[in-house]
């Protein structure tokens, strides 16, 4: 089975109007995409570091945006209601991420409580969250396999690990729209497109 680009494109765009209208989220998420980019060269050198500033750094800002700065209200560009767009979200929506990121709290905790004050329970931290940042990825890819169709999995697992670059992509700009004052992106270019 291949991996659809024409889904793929679908999958960002859907990714891209839905969830992402606030600016201050737009550059949390440029953040987080760098901090990515930087934990995927540790990958290679060191992947507990790798894991501690993907959950520490880049989970942690990209979650923010979209718990705290995104609006919940009524979406007026797409026409769609908060509750729609979590159902119809292809991977992780807000219920399934506060899942992911008990989980994540909860390994430290568990490791304290069986060990306490013992060395390196950071590092020890990070080989979990390292098990769990995989495991999350094959546990919702197997899941799409089964929900939707091998194509959908395997194209938002796809999505999932090249986003950081598409995030630079798509949002450097928003830290300078964000000090203009434009809390909110008027999302011309969903506009443009509806219009189309």
């Amino acid at each position: 089975m291949k991996i659809s680009f024409l889904k793929l494109n679908e999958q960002r765009w859907d990714d891209h109007r839905y969830y992402h209208h606030s600016r201050i989220n737009q550059s949390l998420h440029l953040f987080s995409a760098l901090s990515f980019l930087y934990a995927y060269y540790l990958l290679l050198v060191d992947p507990v570091a790798a894991a501690l500033v993907a959950w520490l750094v880049s989970m942690t800002s990209r979650q923010m945006g979209h718990f705290f700065f995104e609006p919940k209200t009524y979406d007026e560009v797409n026409r769609a209601t908060h509750e729609h767009k979590e159902e119809i979200k292809v991977g992780y929506n807000l219920k399934r991420k506060l899942v992911l990121l008990s989980i994540w709290v909860a390994i430290p905790i568990a490791l304290w409580l069986l060990e306490p004050g013992a060395d390196g329970l950071l590092r020890k931290a990070g080989q979990f969250w390292l098990y769990l940042g995989f495991g999350g990825l094959a546990f919702r890819t197997l899941q799409l396999f089964f929900i939707r169709d091998i194509q959908t999995g395997l194209t938002w697992l796809v999505k999932i690990v090249t986003d950081p670059i598409h995030d630079v992509l798509l949002y450097y700009k928003s830290p300078l729209y964000l000090l203009k004052g434009q809390l909110i992106d008027p999302m011309d270019d969903v506009k443009a497109r509806q219009a189309t």
